[in-house]
């Protein structure tokens, strides 16, 4: 099968979305399909058998890290060059309006999947104001596809809510091999720990930006005797925010990718993500693979990932106190946190990429073999 794949972003951008993208090209690749992958240039020409048509963008205002492509003619030169059996969009915005039409124009099957719970993030940028017309937008875009697949059962729940039809659960997955305990290493956590190795280390990886919360963090920190924590990646919140950490033990690691990544996990003591606006939290697996604890909020399809007191801790968001209380409990009762760290681990083993690229090659299938049929909503 040949797949023509829009998306937002894509590589040397690091985040979730583009570690999936990254992790089902592959597994398609291997598998024996082709894939075109339409992303906002980036330098890259192909990525293990795919080639990549970059389209030239310019920064987001809020978030110079990611490009706004335009959708341009010579995407539609591309596509009849590549000759695809079907169109997956990956959250519609601006270039993803490109895979839209040009399924209408060329009578390609569509599918579009949701990644970024975007109306949620409007209100850390002083545009919640945007939200029902986000909404409508989301709307028209996702109900011209045949299917529309999310990441949690959270996810799925929110778009049907707001009208959005034909929805599936697209599977969740993480490379267990590469995030596993046996990378926990004394180097990677003295330098995550600022030279203090014997101290409680607490971590948190992903974007530095304002939707995450991690300034929700402090508290916790505060709250631990002699604990040190390390934040992993970066973002346009990271000036902000070693303003908000300033006279406390918090080292500003940057981006780490690969087995440098999944060492950071494996040397960690707890990982404790504050965000409410994820669909799914792929780094909660990671963290999970690697035998690292987890305090997470109860929101979006972080319970899809997380049960509260099997394989990590969940708090209300609403709770001021409520991550203090799990992180302080993780520590105070090392035979609870072994636990938590061999059940997080046997979570992880059972959602491996392969099956979630078996999964997807599936709806691609149903769309083609029925290009005209409407799928059943959930």
């Amino acid at each position: 099968m040949r797949i023509a794949l829009f998306t937002e972003t894509f590589l040397p951008k690091v985040d979730g979305i583009v570690t999936r993208l990254c992790q089902t090209i592959t597994h398609l690749q291997a598998n024996g399909d082709q894939v075109l992958v339409v992303s906002p240039a980036g330098g890259l020409e192909h990525y293990n058998g795919a080639k990549i048509l970059g389209v030239p963008g310019f920064p987001l205002p809020l978030y110079p890290e990611l490009k706004l492509a335009l959708p341009r003619p010579a995407i539609r030169a591309a596509l009849e060059d590549f000759a695809p059996d079907l169109i997956h969009v990956v959250n519609p915005a601006i270039l993803g309006l490109g895979g839209l039409y040009y399924a209408q124009q060329l009578q390609l099957p569509l599918i579009a999947s949701y990644h970024t719970h975007l109306p949620k993030y409007l209100k850390y940028y002083g545009l919640d104001f945007l939200e029902g017309l986000l909404w409508q937008l989301l709307r028209m875009g996702h109900n011209r596809a045949q299917l529309n697949l999310c990441t949690s059962t959270a996810m799925i729940e929110a778009l049907d809510a707001h009208g959005i039809h034909h929805l599936r659960l697209w599977q969740r997955g993480v490379d267990v091999e590469l995030f596993h305990p046996d990378r926990r290493s004394d180097e990677m956590r003295n330098f995550l720990s600022g030279g203090h190795p014997e101290a409680p280390l607490l971590l948190y990886v992903g974007r530095l930006s304002a939707e995450k919360e991690i300034e929700q963090i402090k508290p916790v920190l505060e709250n631990i005797p002699q604990a040190r924590l390390a934040l992993v990646g970066g973002g346009p919140y990271r000036e902000e925010l070693e303003k908000h950490f300033a006279g406390t033990p918090t080292h500003f690691v940057g981006y780490l990718t690969g087995e440098t990544l999944a060492a950071a996990f494996a040397a960690s003591d707890v990982f404790v993500f504050t965000s409410r606006t994820e669909t799914l939290g792929l780094v909660l697996l990671e963290a999970m693979a690697a035998g690292c604890p987890v305090v997470a909020a109860r929101s979006g399809g972080i319970p899809d990932i997380v049960t509260d007191g099997v394989n990590g801790y969940l708090f209300d968001p609403e709770d001021q106190n409520g991550a203090i209380a799990a992180c302080q409990q993780l520590f105070a009762t090392p035979s609870e946190r072994d636990k938590l760290r061999h059940n997080a681990r046997l979570e992880a083993e059972r959602w491996s990429w392969a099956a979630a690229t078996e999964q997807l090659q599936g709806y691609y299938q149903s769309v083609v073999a029925s290009p005209s049929q409407t799928m059943t909503a959930v």
